[in-house]
Order: C-alpha cells, then structure tokens, then sequence
C-alpha cells in the first residue's frame, strides 16, 4: 500500500513539475539564451514544489498548534519574521538551487573517482537481502542512518568554537517558532549539505529517495521548533523528537548551554540521546535563546542581529575571532632571544 500511494503521489507530483516548466520556465530560459541549464531548472521546479507543500502542511498543522497551545506567549512576533526569510529561501529551492549549481560538478566528479578506484557504493540488497523490494523499509533504514550522521553533525557544531560561532544564529532565536528549523548560517548550511550528499552518495541513495527524505525530515523538524506545548506521551518521547524534548535543546542556560556540554542533539530521534547520554526529557517551560543575549548580570547583552544579512555577516565574523583567538603560538626557537630593553642596551655600550 505504501508502495502504491507513493507511485501515485509521485506520478501527480511529475506531471505539475512538468507542467510548470514547460509552460513557464522552459519558454524564459528559451527567450533568455539559458537552455544550456535546461536540467537544473527542471529540478529546481521539484525543489520549488515540494517546498510549497511543506509550507502549506506548516500553516495548516503547525501554525494551529502554536494558537491553541503555545509554549510561549508574545506580545508581538516581530522578531519571527526574519525566520520567515530563511524559511522561503530555503524551502523554494534557492538554496538548493545554488549548491546544485555550485557543488553538482564536484560530486560528479567525487563519483567518478570512487569508481575509478573501484568503491562500489553500499547496496541494502548486499547487507540485507530482499529489503530494497519493500520501498517503505528501505526508506526507513536510510532515514536512520541519515540521522545517526545528523546527531553527530549536530553535536560537532556545539563542540568547535569556530562551528558554533555559525550555528549561534540558530540558537539566537528568542521567539522560537515553526518557522526557526531553516534559521542557520549559509555557510554552516554549505557544510551541512555537503556532508549529507556526501555520506547519501556512499551508502547509494538513489536521487528519488534522497529528495524524498530531506522533504520528511525537514518537516518534521519544523514541528519540532513550533512553539507548542505538545509532547507524545512517555513512549512517543523516546521514539520520536517533540517539540518539548528539542524546546529543551535551545533552552537558555539548560539546554546546548548546559553543565554536561549540551543536551538534546538528536535530530528526528532520541534514540540517539539515550545511546550517548545526553538526553533530558524534563518537560519544564523554557526560554529559548542563548546566555550571553541576556543583560548583565546574567549575560552580556550580545548582539546577533535581527535582519537576515546582519546575522550572517555577523556570525562570520564571530566565526574569525574564534579562530584567531584559537590560532596555534609558534614555538620558541633554540636562538630566539627577546628584545634587548633600553637597560640592556645601555649596559652594554
């Protein structure tokens, strides 16, 4: 039945990319001399579509939760504004748009050469015979394994001081909302899509599949930021991330700022979390933000920016400081001497 619905709902899907490009895009690139990204326009289109499905699932489902039961309630929501911007830019392909212009060719040519030197990608059919005729659970078993590699990549970017100067824009977030799942650096989101069709092209996720997940995976990511008191229940904790269990996550002080480096990192599941001990299913409201936002004595009063382009132009250069201040002391040499004081100089003439 899985399979069936899947088919079906491809088959529909198709049928408006096309009709969409034929009908629109194709005639600009025609008129615009740009036939020659014919195929990347193409699958900008499916990048598009399913972009504008997950937002519609979001205001349909999401926004009503944040209505109903919010975790936090504001007086205004002027500072979610700008996750709205991320959320477009990210979700209606123009983010992927650009890596695929950009980094397409290099994982082309990464595929070339892993089967010049003879790596043949991992087949499920190899690890697991007959799984890849059942297209729901060979889709779970790359879901999991996708997100194993999330709960790492998460967890590095609150380790190094360099990575967590980009990822401090996602956390920044004060007014944290259905919206604030694409809230991230641009160039911390460059990493992060390299690594995963790096690892995706390794164990043989067929494009279709690839697309398939990060649909699912973003949406449900996005229910996990939504400002809702909702929890799954004492079983449905430990087997899917809530907005509660991840909420704790971008708590102030408790969450990524805690005693133990942090809590909370899975990203779809907390399976994770429980392996490695770093889960903490408290279900207390928080605030949502980081330390060094609040005003003294508490914090500092930092700024992150509030628009767009101040975040990102500001978490490079948080980036930059991190680095230098981190950037390795060249060693004394056996001939090195200081320089003579006016003293020395004197005593010595």
């Amino acid at each position: 039945m899985f399979e069936s619905l899947v088919d079906g709902f491809y088959a529909a899907f198709s049928a408006a990319q096309t009709e969409i490009y034929t009908r629109i895009v194709q005639p600009v690139l025609f008129a615009t001399g740009l036939m020659s990204f014919a195929d990347d326009a193409y699958d900008a289109v499916q990048f598009f579509l399913i972009g504008v499905l997950q937002i519609v699932l979001m205001l349909v489902l999401l926004r009503p939760l944040e209505a109903i039961a919010p975790a936090e309630a504001w007086r205004e929501r002027r500072a979610v504004r700008v996750d709205v911007i991320y959320t477009l830019v990210h979700r209606l392909g123009l983010f992927n748009l650009v890596f695929f212009f950009a980094f397409r060719p290099l994982f082309d040519a990464l595929q070339s050469w892993l089967r010049l030197m003879g790596f043949v990608n991992l087949n499920l059919e190899d690890v697991w015979p007959g799984v890849t005729d059942n297209a729901f659970a060979s889709f779970l078993i790359y879901l999991v394994i996708l997100d194993f590699a999330g709960y790492w990549y998460h967890r590095w970017g609150h380790s190094f001081r360099w990575w967590w100067a980009l990822h401090a824009v996602h956390h920044s977030q004060r007014q944290m909302s259905l919206w604030t799942d694409n809230r991230n650096h641009l160039l911390d989101d460059l990493i992060k899509a390299a690594f995963f069709a790096t690892i995706a092209i390794l164990i043989g996720v067929s494009p279709v599949q690839f697309v398939l997940l990060v649909a699912v995976s973003e949406w449900l990511q996005s229910l996990q930021h939504t400002n809702t008191r909702l929890r799954f229940g004492w079983l449905g904790e430990r087997l899917l991330v809530s907005p509660t269990f991840h909420r704790r996550h971008h708590a102030i002080g408790a969450g990524h700022e805690g005693r133990h480096r942090g809590c909370n990192f899975g990203v779809l599941f907390p399976w994770w979390d429980m392996v490695f001990r770093t889960a903490d299913f408290s279900a207390a409201g928080v605030a949502t933000g980081i330390r060094d936002q609040l005003p003294p004595p508490a914090g500092r009063s930092a700024d992150y920016g509030e628009g767009f382009w101040a975040q990102q132009w500001l978490g490079l250069k948080r980036m930059a400081v991190s680095l230098k201040l981190h950037r390795p002391k060249r060693p004394n040499r056996p001939n090195d001497r200081p320089p003579a004081s006016r003293t020395d100089r004197t005593e010595s003439a």
